[in-house]
This record gives C-alpha cells, sequence and structure tokens, in this order.
C-alpha cells in the first residue's frame, strides 16, 4: 500500500491500535492466571476492562472517520506479547515471574503511549478534535497505568531480588 496523505497514515495507525488493543484482550487473562501478587492480578484485571473501553473508543473513532477497522495485524505487538508469552513458560519463583510479567506489561504499555501520542498529533493536525479528546483520554489512561507498573514494581522487584 501506497500512503499518499497524513490522513491515509492515520488510518493506518488507528488500525494497527486496533489491532494491538485486540491482542492485548486476548494476552491480559493469561497474564492475570499466571502473576502471584494479588496487587499485579488486580492490576492486570483493571486494565483488561480498561482495554475493552480503549476498543470501543477506537471503535467511536473509526466510526466518526467513516473508516473500518479492520485490515491490518499489528506485528509489533504480536512480538511484544510473543516474548511475553515466553515469559510466562520460564520456570520461575512467583516473585521473579511477577517483576518478569511487569517488565512485559510495560513494554506493552510503552508502545501504546507512542502510538496514541502519534495518533493524536495526526488528529489534531488534521481538525478532528473530537477524535482528539477519545485519543487523549485513552492516551492518559495507558500513562496511568505504567505509573502505576512502575510503583508496583519498586515492591515486587525488591521481593524478587530477596527470593534469590
Amino acid at each position: 500500500m501506497k500512503l499518499e496523505s497524513l490522513k491515509e497514515l492515520f488510518v493506518e495507525e488507528l488500525k494497527d491500535l486496533y489491532s494491538a488493543e485486540n491482542q492485548i484482550l486476548k494476552a491480559l487473562p493469561k497474564m492475570i492466571k499466571k502473576a502471584s501478587s494479588n496487587q499485579l492480578k488486580s492490576g492486570f484485571e483493571e486494565h483488561l476492562e480498561q482495554t475493552r473501553g480503549h476498543v470501543e473508543r477506537l471503535e467511536k473513532v473509526f466510526q466518526q472517520l467513516d473508516e473500518s477497522p479492520k485490515g491490518k495485524k499489528c506485528k509489533g505487538m504480536e512480538g511484544i506479547i510473543t516474548d511475553g508469552a515466553e515469559l510466562m513458560e520460564e520456570d520461575a519463583e512467583p516473585d521473579v515471574m511477577d517483576a518478569g510479567l511487569i517488565a512485559a506489561a510495560q513494554r506493552v504499555e510503552h508502545y501504546e503511549i507512542a502510538g496514541y501520542g502519534c495518533v493524536r498529533t495526526y488528529a489534531r493536525l488534521l481538525g478532528h478534535s473530537n477524535v482528539v479528546q477519545l485519543l487523549d483520554a485513552t492516551l492518559n489512561e495507558e500513562k496511568e497505568t505504567d505509573a502505576k507498573l512502575t510503583r508496583l514494581a519498586e515492591n515486587v522487584n525488591v521481593e524478587a531480588k530477596e527470593a534469590a
């Protein structure tokens, strides 16, 4: 596909995020099951609900743009999730596994933060102020989740260190 305009790039990047969010919806239940920390399980459960909302917001964005969200597989997220799945197959102490799960989740968040930051900027440049608000809400939630994971890691990483 030849991208000839910022609008075309904008739609392609939105499709990428839509695919990424749907992949995350499938991965989070596995992470919840593998986590041993109740706080981490709770955080992943909360993010699962939030991710459902992100998909719904993206569907609203596509409706407003009169575009389809289908037709693209996010290979970047697929790789990040594959790495996380490989981690979950490891034989690890519970605290060490939790530390690894947090790292995997933060990779997901950072990918999403980058993606949502870009599409929000494109939406602003293209004059889609209603879309900017939807994307900004999701971007802010992704940043909050990353900050929560960082705070959680401060305890979990210490516990993982002491497991050695």
